[in-house]
């Protein structure tokens, strides 16, 4: 067979393409058939009603990529979007870790960032959060990059309304909604006012801050109408019922998260919505499964957020560290009215024989249990020196009309030797020289350091040692810094180059004791020092009035020393104090910036490895 190809006529195809297009629409418009050649009269499908409306669509929001993101997960989200094939992805800031003025590294990281978004089949839309939005440099390149910080569209009768909870660059926990942007929004939903469904996306949930500006007067315009809001910024998942609206913080994509799971509100996920005629229909899309708008609400943040573990190792501060037999109480405290059922379990230690009392046991609601753990030192080893004790522990709680809600962790426990701290014998002079101080001298050990090992290079690479004091006004902590490389970066943020860390909470023993790094900035502060000329301490106006420093550096490294408030110990103790715990830690970045290690003195309050009570130190 012969093809001959001619020329196309114009004036014949248009109308052909018209009739065409009616035709598809019309065949669209029908109610659509199925055909199946089976030879019963009984059918095996339950009804033929299908669902596919033409006011349905499905879109997706990925939530926190940063804040100490761990690499591949937002990427593996972008590969299992492609895989769902939504209609679009919206998103709720914190793309890039950012807190910089550096432009070369904003242009890097958001270059990398938009890397991973053009591996995406469908369009995704831009909201900022405080990583990306910090300072007037970031919000310049934003604006470049993405022209404005808020917006809206509409989209099948629903308005999209993407703001901007970063708009007077106060950071993280200090979201506002200024005049301008209530302005707009005030007018976007005015001309807006007969849409089926308002989604509203911004970062910080706002409904949870103080000093927000306008965001009530938004949720006041916002009262009348069927609307949700979503936000990411604390990296825990749970919802609110607000008015006529649904209030979502989500979770992460792959941003800074300790991972405890569905009760603790802490997994990486995408959330899935089918924007139906009764409103939005969400499926959180997780690792391991698939959950509802459900996975956290009110009453189970109630049971498990903000407060300690229910099962907890009582610590034990020694003076003399190698005895032959150490016992301690373990308590089980049960304060929801749910019973609850623990399981403990065990791992095995190397050097140490231990015993529980008990391993099952039920704790009626309200109600308190306690038994003991026995530990044997048959080899009279330093015991501060062996690495903890390990008890598994899943606590389940009984819930009727729902599944239980079952809670998991691994327990540390080791002996803590008694460290002491002495008062001054003169004034602390607060100028960087530490001649003055006779120590006690503390090292932190190697065996704590985190870092790939190829990176460090020994103690001329890296030591630290500190020391402490106290007068009726200060509490002094001095540093003694060894690093042949002390990298220091003007324009980089606080955790990308040389720094020093100290955790400081002065509550009551059994509670500072127990601290996992909850209520950071509140309940106990952080204190960071790098050693730029300017700027050099993180968010020191949020820090209590009185906090002192100085530093003074040679060719060896650099020396501290810092000065806290009794006043502040007094308050936070809720008596004169006696006994403060610290956290100490030290970032050494070498071969400019690129290889960093973690020396800690205890490992950090929120990882696995913490030890209940350690770091606590004793005044005389």
């Amino acid at each position: 067979m012969n093809l001959v190809a001619k020329p196309i006529d114009m004036k014949t195809l248009l109308p052909a393409l018209f009739l065409i297009a009616c035709s598809l629409s019309t065949l669209a418009q029908q109610s659509p058939r199925i055909i199946v050649d089976i030879p019963t009269s009984q059918k095996p499908w339950n009804n033929i009603d299908w669902n596919d409306s033409k006011e349905q669509f499905q879109f997706a929001i990925v939530t926190d990529r940063t804040g100490g993101h761990r690499p591949g997960v937002f990427l593996e989200g972008m590969k299992r979007l492609n895989l769902l094939q939504p209609e679009f992805v919206m998103s709720v800031g914190d793309l890039i870790e950012g807190y910089t003025r550096d432009t070369d590294r904003l242009d890097a990281e958001w270059t990398e960032f938009m890397g991973f978004i053009d591996t995406l089949q469908m369009p995704f839309f831009y909201v900022p959060g405080n990583h990306d939005i910090t300072n007037e440099v970031m919000e310049k390149k934003w604006e470049e990059l993405f022209g404005v910080t808020y917006y809206h569209f509409v989209y099948k009768d629903v308005l999209f309304l993407c703001l901007n909870s970063e708009d007077n660059l106060r950071g993280a926990g200090r979201g506002t909604i200024d005049d301008e942007q209530y302005e707009y929004v005030k007018k976007v939903l005015a001309d807006n006012q007969d849409v089926k469904w308002t989604l509203v996306f911004l970062h910080q949930p706002l409904w949870v801050q103080k000093d927000t500006k306008r965001w009530s007067d938004v949720e006041k315009l916002l009262a009348d109408r069927d609307h949700n809001v979503f936000a990411g910024h604390y990296h825990r998942y749970w919802k609110t019922q607000k008015n006529k609206g649904k209030y979502i913080a989500l979770a992460t994509t792959g941003g800074g998260s300790r991972l405890r799971g569905p009760a603790y509100g802490e997994f990486d996920h995408v959330v899935w919505v089918t924007m139906t005629e009764k409103g939005p229909l969400l499926a959180n899309l997780l690792l391991e499964g698939i959950w509802d708008e459900d996975v956290v609400t009110e009453d189970i943040v109630k049971l498990v957020r903000n407060r300690p573990f229910p099962v907890k190792v009582e610590p034990v501060y020694l003076d003399n560290t190698q005895l032959g037999q150490v016992t301690t109480s373990v308590k089980i405290t049960n304060d929801s009215d749910h019973k609850m059922t623990v399981n403990l379990e065990g791992v095995a230690h190397s050097s140490l024989f231990y015993q529980l009392e008990k391993e099952t046991l039920v704790v009626e609601p309200n109600d308190v249990a306690a038994f003991q753990l026995m530990i044997k030192n048959d080899h009279g080893k330093d015991l501060t020196s062996l690495s903890p004790i390990r008890i598994r522990a899943e606590v389940d709680y009984e819930y009727e009309g729902r599944p239980n809600v079952v809670l998991q962790n691994t327990l540390s426990f080791a002996p803590i030797f008694k460290q002491k701290v002495s008062q001054s014998a003169k004034k602390v002079k607060v100028d960087g020289n530490i001649k003055e101080w006779k120590g006690p001298w503390i090292t932190l050990q190697e065996k704590n350091m985190r870092g790939k090992p190829f990176n460090y290079h020994g103690e001329k690479d890296c030591t630290i040692k500190f020391s402490s004091s106290y007068d009726e006004e200060h509490f002094y902590m001095a540093f003694d810094i060894k690093d042949d490389d002390l990298f220091v970066n003007e324009k980089g943020s606080f955790w990308g180059q040389d720094a020093l860390i100290i955790g400081l909470d002065a509550r009551p023993r059994h509670v500072s004791a127990m601290n996992v790094g909850e209520g950071r900035g509140q309940e106990w502060l952080v204190y960071l020092q790098t050693f730029k000329e300017k700027d050099a301490v993180y968010n020191l106006d949020r820090l209590p009035e009185g906090v002192r420093s100085a530093i003074s550096k040679n060719d060896k490294g650099v020396q501290v020393e810092v000065a806290f408030p009794v006043s502040y110990l007094d308050k936070m103790h809720t008596n004169p104090w006696t006994n403060v715990r610290l956290g100490v830690g030290y970032y050494d970045y070498d071969g400019d910036g690129e290889e960093r290690t973690e020396h800690y003195w205890y490992p950090a309050w929120n990882s696995e490895e913490n030890t209940p009570g350690s770091g606590m130190i004793f005044k005389e």
